[in-house]
């Protein structure tokens, strides 16, 4: 009996086999795309079949940026990436890397090598984007004038200000015409000076979404000194403008969004600032008003009128001290006045003559005062209390001690 292979075994053989098959390592797989679906890890699983046969696919998240479209079932497409076979199944499957609508691959490698091109030269460079103004005054829209995008676009940007200037410039957006109507579109507004510029269209195919891969419009794009969003189809269509532009929106409705300023949340912002403006110059005045108390307060302890005040108060301070002192002075001067009365009351010479004693002087008007100073036939004053006599000296009479 022959060897008997373990089914790993025979898978793994077989997954040999096709590494080492060189077509099979890189293929592009054209079909009808079924069984779709997006897995919420970013992988998508599907099945691409024809009339005589099917084959699972899978792309992971790793590779959707070589997907530039959104697939739905029964879309055809062109799926370029390696056959392999997953070991633990058995199953082989087609693992994508790039997938594009069918007929539409020249028309997508054109896409990459421009873009290469582009992204060379610098145009998709974030250091030329322009910042986008806050509050604008006037939008331009480089659009179709008929269809859903310009009503989004005026109806968002009337809701969120409803004093916002809109001019449309009607371009073709689809056509060997197109580019050429979307560039002067793009100089005509840039001329009005319009603050921000729209230019987009609405979703379609690759082929209705074209003229907006041009280089001349990119170029356009890229040199326009106004601010640009690009607003090119749906969020999944990606176009050459889109990366040129200084701002690139999802949808039209998204870029009047993103270019026309809530007026809304500006009253509110408003509001905020005044009540905050409001606190600030209330607690400012209230501290002016405790610094000019302050300083009133200040200014009264170094004025003039306050210091002659306080030296009139001193001045009358030492006043009532004066007259203080003077009154004690002038009643000790008057009590030691009666005092020297009293005693020069006992020395007064009228009281003595009061008393029955006499004052008597001599011829040159000495007080005699002893015996020695008169002599025999002298002529002497007598004074007494109520006059003077004139007497003779006669006799003289010396007392014994």
């Amino acid at each position: 009996m022959k060897n008997a292979y373990t089914v790993s075994q025979i898978n793994s053989y077989i997954k040999n086999m096709f590494s080492q098959d060189y077509l099979l390592g890189s293929v592009a797989v054209k079909g009808e795309v079924s069984n779709l679906k997006y897995h919420t890890s970013g992988h998508i699983y599907f099945t691409l079949k024809d009339s005589k046969g099917s084959i699972t696919c899978v792309m992971f998240a790793g590779n959707r940026s070589g997907l530039s479209f959104r697939m739905t079932d029964g879309c055809q497409i062109v799926v370029t990436g390696a056959i392999d076979i997953y070991e633990k199944d058995g199953k082989y499957q087609l693992y994508a890397k790039r997938i594009t609508a069918d007929g539409q691959g020249l028309l997508y490698e054109q896409f990459i090598q421009l873009k290469t091109k582009l992204e060379e030269m610098g145009m998709f460079d974030p250091g030329y984007k322009q910042p986008l103004p806050r509050y604008i005054h006037t939008l331009g829209v480089v659009t179709s004038p008929t269809g859903a995008v310009v009503r989004d676009i005026i109806n968002i940007s009337k809701r969120r200000n409803p004093y916002i200037r809109i001019i449309i410039y009607p371009a073709i957006v689809q056509g060997e015409n197109a580019p050429e109507s979307i560039i002067k579109g793009i100089y005509t507004l840039a001329k009005e000076n319009v603050d921000v510029m729209i230019v987009g269209r609405g979703g379609g195919s690759l082929e209705d979404l074209w003229a907006f891969n041009d280089e001349r419009i990119a170029r356009a794009v890229f040199d326009c000194p106004v601010p640009i969003i690009s607003a090119v189809g749906h969020e999944t269509d990606t176009t050459i403008i889109d990366f040129v532009a200084d701002r690139r929106a999802p949808t039209p409705s998204a870029a009047a969004e993103q270019a026309v300023y809530d007026i809304t949340v500006l009253e509110n912002e408003l509001k905020a600032a005044e009540n905050s403006l409001k606190r600030l110059l209330k607690s400012n005045l209230e501290m002016i008003k405790y610094r000019v108390l302050f300083y009133q307060n200040r200014l009264l302890n170094l004025s003039p009128l306050a210091g002659i005040r306080e030296k009139r108060t001193y001045a009358l301070t030492l006043e009532e001290r004066l007259q203080s002192l003077m009154s004690a002075q002038l009643k000790t001067s008057r009590y030691r006045l009666l005092v020297y009365a009293e005693r020069l009351k006992g020395l007064s010479p009228l009281l003595k003559l009061n008393q029955g004693y006499a004052f008597v002087q001599n011829e040159a008007g000495q007080a005699v005062t002893d015996i020695g100073q008169v002599k025999y036939g002298e002529s002497l004053r007598i004074n007494v209390k109520n006059g003077r006599i004139k007497a003779i000296v006669e006799s003289m009479e010396k007392h014994e001690k």
